[in-house]
């Protein structure tokens, strides 16, 4: 086949390091969450949905041909990570965690990872982070060590 094609959708989270609530600010959580669009858009990882709370971060995007997931998540992270202390008072000292989680998402289910995506902050009423990120393991059936996902 003298072309290549791929349509593979990621939905990928990581947190504020220490899980820090500096997105707490609706404003500043709603223009991070832009900017990450931005950013996986150039990337060539066409953005669905990008949503979060005050610490941590989820965005499902239908993956590019040209680049792995640790390149993506590792400049999503750089790049806001720079923007963030540049451009926000009181983010001099702003960082996130060092690693990340992926999930395969099918097209099937693209909606309504889009829906879960765009109601963090209600969800995030009655579950927190690490209990929404431990579920997702689980449905996912992937094995974890407590002590290297909390950073």
């Amino acid at each position: 086949m003298p072309q290549s094609l791929s349509v593979v959708y990621i939905h990928l989270v990581f947190s504020v390091k220490d899980r820090r609530p500096l997105l707490r600010d609706k404003t500043i959580r709603d223009e991070t969450h832009a900017y990450l669009s931005g950013i996986s858009k150039r990337l060539d990882c066409a953005p669905i949905s990008v949503g979060g709370a005050e610490d941590h971060v989820h965005l499902l995007c239908r993956f590019g041909r040209t680049i792995t997931q640790a390149e993506w998540g590792k400049e999503l992270k750089r790049v806001s990570n720079l923007w963030l202390k540049e451009e926000k008072p009181g983010f001099v000292d702003f960082e996130w965690q060092g690693g990340y989680a992926a999930f395969s998402v099918s097209q099937s289910n693209l909606e309504q990872v889009k829906k879960y995506i765009e109601n963090q902050e209600e969800h995030h009423r009655t579950i927190s982070f690490q209990d929404e990120l431990r579920a997702l393991l689980r449905k996912h059936e992937m094995e974890w060590d407590e002590k290297y996902v909390w950073d």
